[in-house]
């Protein structure tokens, strides 16, 4: 079918799994109160690395939320998406009957930078200790990066566009986006977002060769983006999938319209070339503005990309300037990922959803862990701030080099 004239992509249900909440409603609680649940690494095999701080989920159990038979073929990153999806399908409203009754018209789109390495290395322990006879069947597909929405697709029996982006942190911007231009096309409904597991041995070894990776041992300094004591960014599991659907199947539904994916563009400028970031990440906001039909000083709030290296947040501070001028400087910026650590192709998604939560509370979460302030912006710090925001801005970067920004408007819009 072709999609009507004009037709917005509605964010109509939400489900988180965070390190602050393994549900979107203690998610948001304890990002409002700005409460840092940053810790030591308590996860077996990895005590010895140099990683000491991360943003663990700790109260989350996989056996409660996943069939016995999805949770043997699937690694914890998958686990957290198929738990997620339900959040947020029950969020929506959007059930078994309204699935069966057009199958082919709802699709899933996810985001992965880590893959599967905690159930990858258990199996390859099992090669190199017991032989080829004791790896599972399920090596060859847990790992992988389209694993989640493969998962999810047949578990709810969603037979509409799918697809997975593997694009560094940003990716997760760029899968709401595919799903907002799904919906435009014509699709009725995608189910959307990105969830992360890195904190298996393996994973945080192949971690450990980033130089923007915090080794901090007090959780309270481990992750200060936008401050003079800025020393990388701490790694965290966890995520976030949304509900997207046509403003126009949301409305028939009577399902709630919470907010629009209203604009998106993407850049890339290497990996580590922060300097060069400022004008790849600026040239992404002014696309995700232009897209939107928003003008600069339109953005109520922005929720900052925050990797916690200096020079990486000198460029994201001009960038932010550069295209939003003198408004740049006043507008609330946060970076509630600073309490939960930076769950890589996760983070931005969980931003989204925090930007949602809070256009419809009327409140900008603080940014926990951060004071003293060494760049030109209105960091938000301490407790959240009141504010009647109607669009917000979300910007996200990779290790690797991929810039995003995303436009988000208020559902009564």
């Amino acid at each position: 079918m072709s999609a009507p004239r004009g037709r917005r992509a509605a964010v109509t249900g939400i489900g988180v799994i965070a390190p602050n909440g393994a549900s979107t409603e203690t998610f948001w609680k304890s990002t409002k109160e700005g409460i840092s649940v940053l810790d030591r690494v308590t996860r077996e095999g990895c005590e010895d690395l140099p990683l000491r701080v991360a943003g663990e989920v700790r109260d989350f159990d996989a056996t409660a939320s996943v069939e016995e038979r999805y949770l043997v073929q699937t690694d914890r990153f998958t686990h957290f998406a198929m738990a997620a999806a339900d959040f947020a399908m029950e969020d929506a409203r959007f059930g078994r009957p309204e699935v069966d009754a057009a199958p082919f018209s709802v699709g899933v789109i996810t985001a992965a930078g880590s893959g599967g390495g905690e159930f990858g290395q258990r199996e390859l322990q099992q090669l190199w200790g017991k032989g080829s006879r004791f790896v599972g069947p399920y090596q060859s597909i847990a790992w992988f990066y389209a694993a989640s929405t493969g998962q999810i697709s047949i578990r709810r029996g969603l037979k509409g566009p799918c697809g997975v982006v593997a694009a560094d942190e940003a990716g997760g911007l760029d899968a709401l986006a595919h799903a907002a231009r799904a919906v435009r096309r014509g699709t009725e409904v995608i189910v959307a977002g990105s969830t992360e597991a890195p904190l298996a041995p393996y994973s945080v070894v192949c971690q450990l060769g980033y130089d923007e990776l915090s080794t901090e041992a007090d959780p309270t300094r481990a992750y200060r983006p936008f401050t003079g004591a800025a020393c990388g960014f701490v790694p965290a599991e966890g995520g976030a999938m949304l509900v997207v659907e046509g403003e126009d199947t949301a409305r028939e539904r009577g399902a709630p319209v919470r907010a629009f994916l209203a604009g998106h563009a993407a850049t890339f400028t290497g990996a580590s070339r922060w300097e060069e970031s400022r004008e790849g990440l600026a040239q992404a906001i002014r696309g995700a503005l232009a897209e939107a039909d928003c003008a600069p000083e339109e953005i109520d709030m922005v929720f900052a990309d925050a990797l916690g290296v200096p020079a990486a947040d000198r460029a994201e501070a001009l960038a932010i300037t550069d295209v939003l001028g003198a408004h740049g400087r006043r507008v609330p910026v946060t970076a509630p990922k600073t309490g939960i650590g930076r769950g890589y192709g996760a983070a931005p998604v969980l931003d989204t959803a925090a930007a949602v939560l809070a256009m419809e509370d009327g409140v900008v979460p603080p940014t926990p862990n951060v004071f003293d302030i060494c760049h030109d912006l209105d960091l938000v710090t301490g407790r959240a701030r009141p504010a009647e925001a109607r669009t917000a801005l979300i910007l996200s970067r990779g290790l690797m080099g991929s810039n995003a920004a995303l436009v988000l408007r208020h559902g009564a819009e």
